[in-house]
């Protein structure tokens, strides 16, 4: 049964219109060619008619079967035209939304997708993008054919004979009503097939990260096992979808000839009686199974696009977060000057106590204490990473109306870097960095000898873990160097360090501090107190400074 508390999704999501302004010229583009189309159905069956009766009177047949062929020939060029535009349409909605989530998930911030699973947030802007191409290039415009052709072939076939007109009229309402029960039916079972879809993502990106502690601890074999129950449970899920999309495809084609049957007996009887003529008999034949095909069509599509119907709740939730998002927050400006303040204000992540503390540029702030005291904790809370309580200013504005690459250079305990070369991962968000400020950055960690361009695999992999940790650290201050980020944060960026890389790194930051950056340290090392212009000391009872 499916889940009355879920809310109903409409045909048309209206926000679709909202997100992807490629879908407003389609459905206007769509709704002409319909209507040409189903001027075309009606020019085919009123020639084909009048071929037929010409034929058995014995009159000339050229004019009629010239303008037969035109129909023909047309019908073929509109429906090309129609699947190449709904192509065209359905690669640019599926191209604005991709950007639209991306922008969004931008605009929300790390705090937002921290609390998120990564793998899901990976699945809905990959492949329910990608499943929308069904939707919108082949669901979406049946849906306005349905629309548009329906009434017109009704009236057609009431104007030419009121009595088939009726009956179409009275048993066209039978295949909508079986689409509604039919999707209430299947409503929960598509949605189902796509949360277990998102559930094996987020496992497998689980078990890839965790497999080294997995194969220590000898509990890869079971992660592997969960993977493959899950890949089961999917694979019934689809089965069923599949199942349940054949039965109401003959369901529907079941009802349609069911009606096309009666509206065919009634004209046979009523042509033997001689209460209806053959043109207009004909005529209405061949426009009955033309008048229930869109409808048959848009339960067969909806079927197809059932995947990329059940992925756009996902996509439009992430948008509508960001524009709530958006509409609460005022963008402000980008902090200018030289001399920076950065003020932080009872600031409490968590159930840690509060943190209060000031800094100007040239100064070395460093925050120490205890694991679990809360270190890591206040820079996500600078980040934005870490929702807290209290207020942080940089500059006199709400560090939360900033963009974190606003205003900071950050490198974390984990040095987070990607495939590519050295180079690219420093000049990360900032393609335009010369290579002599690479070098630069490269020299002050201590990694001069370094070639910039040197490859490097997944998460880094070709350098030890104290040279990738010197890389994210130099991409920080990078930034600095550019004059993009006058606050630099940094967690822990010694500790994997010798005792010579690590004098070498405390004196260039002590150096890039008095050329006027603003450094918030974070470090265990009792060495890092030979450059800090301030300690302040964490614990899990107190603060001080």
């Amino acid at each position: 049964m499916p889940d009355e508390t879920e809310p109903r999704q409409p045909p048309v999501d209206p926000r679709l219109w909202r997100y992807a302004a490629a879908s407003r010229s389609f459905f206007v583009v769509i709704a002409l060619l319909s209507l040409l189309q189903t001027a075309v159905i009606v020019g085919f069956a009123f020639f084909t008619t009048r071929a037929i009766v010409d034929a058995i009177a014995g009159a000339d047949l050229a004019g009629t079967l010239l303008a037969l062929a035109g129909i023909v020939v047309a019908r073929s060029v509109l429906a090309l035209i129609r699947e190449r535009v709904a192509a065209r349409a359905s690669a640019r909605v599926e191209s604005q939304l991709r950007a639209a989530v991306l922008d969004g998930v931008a605009q929300l911030g790390p705090e937002w997708t921290a609390s998120r699973s990564t793998s899901h947030l990976a699945l809905v802007a990959g492949r329910g993008l990608d499943a929308l191409e069904p939707y919108v290039g082949r669901y979406l415009p049946q849906l306005v054919q349905t629309v548009i052709a329906t009434p017109i072939l009704v009236a057609a076939m009431w104007s030419a004979d009121a009595i088939s007109g009726l009956t179409v009229l009275l048993t066209l309402p039978l295949i909508p009503i079986f689409m509604i029960l039919i999707g209430l039916a299947t409503r929960s079972v598509q949605r189902r097939q796509w949360e277990t879809l998102t559930r094996l993502a987020t496992r497998f990106s689980e078990t890839v990260q965790g497999l080294s502690t997995l194969t220590v601890f000898g509990r890869q074999r079971r992660a592997a096992d969960a993977i493959e129950r899950v890949t089961d449970d999917y694979r019934r899920e689809t089965m069923t979808v599949l199942r349940v999309s054949f039965l109401s495809g003959f369901a529907l084609e079941f009802l349609a000839s069911i009606s096309v049957a009666i509206v065919a007996v009634a004209i046979g009887f009523r042509l033997i009686d001689g209460s209806l003529t053959l043109s207009v008999g004909l005529f209405v034949l061949l426009l009955a199974p033309e008048a229930f095909l869109p409808l048959r069509q848009v339960g067969v599509q909806f079927h197809a696009a059932s995947e990329g119907v059940a992925a756009t709740r996902d996509v439009f939730a992430v948008l509508d977060d960001a524009a709530a998002a958006s509409a609460d927050i005022a963008p402000a400006p980008a902090p200018t000057g030289t001399d920076h303040v950065l003020r932080v204000r009872d600031v409490r992540v968590r159930d840690l106590p509060p943190v209060t503390l000031d800094a100007r540029s040239g100064e070395i702030v460093l925050i120490e204490g205890p694991s679990g005291a809360g270190k890591s904790s206040l820079l996500h809370a600078l980040l934005g990473f870490a929702p807290a309580t209290g207020r942080i200013e940089f500059d006199g504005v709400a560090a939360s109306s900033l963009a974190p690459s606003a205003w900071l250079g950050w490198a974390g305990q984990r040095a987070g870097l990607a495939a590519g070369t050295v180079a690219e991962n420093i000049r990360l968000g900032d393609d335009d960095m010369p290579e002599r400020t690479v070098r630069e950055a490269l020299a002050l960690v201590g990694l001069g000898a370094l070639d910039p361009a040197r490859m490097l695999g997944v998460q880094g992999a070709g350098l030890s873990g104290g040279q990738a940790q010197r890389v994210a650290v130099a991409r920080a201050l990078a930034r600095h160097l550019r004059g993009h980020a006058p606050v630099l944060a940094l967690d822990e960026p010694s500790a994997a360090l010798d005792a010579d890389a690590e004098a070498h790194l405390w004196r260039s930051l002590r150096q890039v501090a008095d050329a006027g950056a603003l450094i918030v340290l974070v470090s265990h090392r009792e060495s890092a107190r030979g450059i800090a212009d301030r300690v302040v000391r964490l614990s899990g009872a107190e603060v001080t400074a």
